[in-house]
């Protein structure tokens, strides 16, 4: 059943992907509007295939890649209809169902069976651990998203320009609020997420950090990063471009780790 919702929703997200994205070009409520919906029913879909693949394997789905690239999409969507919750902006979606999209398509190229937890994965830890790491991913990719549309404006404000796409845009200064709040949400999930996974580690292992596992040490990497961009902007001042650059590379590294070396099991 997981299977078959998966599919509904992998074809649900393609549709809302093209209107967001028809939304750039030509702007009409209607058609931003019918994608949220469209988006919203397949969002219901992909959180019902997650449930029902958490009742037929009996543990949180989160151990292969498949199970990652789903949850990991899930994520970034809810960020996004939460954020619509409060600022109305569709053109956000542009940028974030591509992004969703893109997992779920490599998703469907992976292996699909429900395998038996080993030894380390039959942990309480690995909720936890999961749950909030992706969720501070998932965060985290909105605000870059935000960073791109705002490098996106400065780009089209340089060149004096001023096209369509500038008024589906926000302004610079709503684009560097946004993204900055959500890293301010994003970086302490993100940092309870590697604090459980190596309590998590200390349990199994008898350590708290294993240097010659790469997820952990990209891990470390992506926070030390995260953590020099809030330091610059919250003691140095920075603002504007150089954020915007250090959020989008920060969030590409998190996708280089995630789908490199994230996955508990192949």
């Amino acid at each position: 059943m997981n299977v078959y919702l998966f599919y509904l929703t992998l074809l649900f997200y393609t549709v809302a992907t093209i209107g967001y994205l028809a939304h750039l070009v030509w702007v009409k409520k209607p058609l931003w509007v019918t994608s949220r919906v469209i988006l919203i029913i397949g969002f219901v879909c992909h959180t019902a295939s997650i449930v029902a693949r958490h009742v037929e394997a009996g543990y949180t789905p989160v151990t292969n890649r498949f199970e990652s690239l789903i949850v990991f999409s899930w994520l970034l969507v809810a960020v996004y209809l939460a954020v619509q919750i409060r600022h109305t902006l569709p053109v956000l979606g542009a940028f974030v169902t591509p992004l969703a999209l893109g997992l779920l398509l490599m998703a469907s190229f992976r292996a699909k069976e429900i395998l038996p937890l080993d030894g380390q994965l039959d942990s309480h830890w690995l909720p936890a651990h999961v749950w909030f790491a992706f969720l501070g991913d998932g965060l985290l990719g909105v605000s870059a998203c935000f960073a791109a549309m705002y490098l996106l404006q400065e780009k089209i404000l340089k060149k004096k320009k001023i096209g369509p796409l500038y008024y589906r845009l926000p302004s610079l200064d709503v684009l560097d609020r946004l993204s900055y709040r959500c890293i301010t949400i994003g970086f302490p999930l993100l940092t309870v997420g590697i604090l459980t996974g190596s309590i998590w580690l200390k349990t199994t292992q008898g350590g708290y950090l294993d240097w010659q596992d790469g997820r952990q040490t990209a891990s470390l990497l992506i926070w030390f990063l995260y953590a020099g961009l809030l330091h610059g902007r919250l003691i140095a001042g920075w603002r504007g471009r150089r954020i915007a650059w250090m959020n989008v590379i920060g969030f590409l590294v998190i996708l280089v780790t995630f789908l490199q070396l994230s996955h508990f099991q192949k």
